[in-house]
């Protein structure tokens, strides 16, 4: 498919879902006309929020519907089914010998170095193998040390598939870390868990379970210190972004607030850079461009942006790219990727998502030229994307 122009990948997606061109377009809540005009190649989708809505429509990621002018599958294609292999390996024998902890925890504390600075071709090198070998040790040793050295791979593996639009895969490897965790009937260790599945929760669009879910962890946790005071603003910053994202402007804003209560807790500036930045994306999705552009100023501005991890700045300017799409803003959204690109290279390079982005407002007559370079090199520019 990847010549298909997106007209006709729209009209190949719904006929698999069984729809007529009526009833699609009532889904999309556009005339049967305008459909028939897409899928026959005589008008184009220029904003990304209708190529959105169709995508949602037609229950596929937005990069479905964007070719890649190369012709080439994704670069993470074959990283992904070997870390889909390791996935379905369920009998892990015991070991001949046994397995050094200190080396393993070593391995698993440069993966996630290398997920905070989106370097994912690699971590899908490292990843399947990783996963064997802390099963291995929870094998050797039933103790909490396992545990947690399972729950942390697990969680980490559905961190990354949600970059990669692998999205029910994700969700699988979340729910195995929960369940890893539930079993120890540790309330910290059942919060750890928590994060990565409520992000995975929220990328196949169970927004209110992401939240009920990182709720309930945040105030099972609310008594317990040391860490736990980092662990709540995360989990409330993940409570309010699923708020937000499901248009619940008021339990959002509550939630946030809940966060901010507890960052004078926290010894450094990176809980107050990722909860403005929760503002902001929160006020994107529900209409306050206003305040959004605002907030967003300020952030950047701020010394506490730097706190933040190379991934986590770059993933938020995705989304800071994807809100002035949605406004038809193709000249700041191009900047934003740009900004994103320059900030963690992986992030927008390696995720089938911000190459969608990047395809789409590469088209637009305003688009920075060095964002048109950027869609270039990627193989996703010019007119054949529809």
């Amino acid at each position: 498919m990847s010549e298909v122009p997106v007209g006709r990948r729209i009209a190949q997606w719904r006929v698999r879902r069984n729809m007529t061109q009526q009833q699609f377009a009532d889904r999309i809540g556009k005339s049967k006309s305008w459909v028939d005009k897409i899928e026959r190649g005589e008008r184009r989708v220029e904003r990304v929020s209708n190529l959105r809505e169709v995508a949602d429509a037609l229950r596929i990621d937005l990069a479905s519907l964007l070719p890649d002018r190369a012709g080439r599958s994704s670069p993470a294609a074959a990283g992904v089914e070997r870390l889909r292999a390791a996935l379905a390996r369920y009998h892990v024998p015991a070991s001949s010998r046994p397995v050094d902890v200190a080396q393993v925890r070593a391995r698993l504390d440069h993966a996630e170095q290398s997920y905070r600075h989106a370097r994912y071709p690699a971590l899908l090198r490292l990843l399947p193998d990783l996963l064997d070998t802390v099963r291995q040790v929870r094998v050797d040793r039933p103790d909490p040390v396992g545990d947690e050295m399972l729950v942390s791979a697990y969680g980490l593996i559905a961190l990354v598939l949600i970059k990669l639009d692998q999205r029910e895969s994700a969700w699988l490897a979340a729910d195995r870390g929960m369940a890893v965790a539930l079993g120890t009937g540790n309330a910290l260790l059942v919060a750890v868990a928590t994060v990565p599945l409520s992000q995975a929760l929220r990328a196949v669009g169970r927004r209110r379970s992401a939240m009920d879910a990182t709720v309930v962890a945040a105030q099972r946790i609310a008594q317990q210190t040391g860490d736990a005071a980092a662990l709540r603003t995360t989990l409330l910053v993940q409570a309010g972004l699923a708020a937000g994202g499901r248009g619940d402007g008021r339990s959002a804003r509550e939630l946030i607030d809940q966060a901010a209560a507890i960052v004078p807790e926290l010894p450094d500036g990176y809980g107050t850079a990722a909860v403005e930045a929760a503002r902001v994306v929160i006020a994107a999705d529900l209409g306050d461009v206003g305040v959004a552009a605002a907030r967003h100023v300020r952030l950047v501005a701020g010394s506490g942006w730097r706190w933040l991890p190379t991934e986590h700045r770059a993933a938020y300017l995705l989304d800071v790219a994807r809100a002035h799409a949605r406004c038809g803003d193709m000249l700041q959204a191009g900047r934003a990727l740009l900004d994103a690109e320059r900030t963690a290279p992986g992030e927008v390079r390696e995720r089938p998502s911000a190459r969608a982005l990047v395809a789409v407002v590469a088209r637009a007559a305003t688009a920075p030229a060095a964002l048109t370079r950027l869609a270039t090199s990627l193989h996703v520019g010019g007119d054949g994307a529809g």
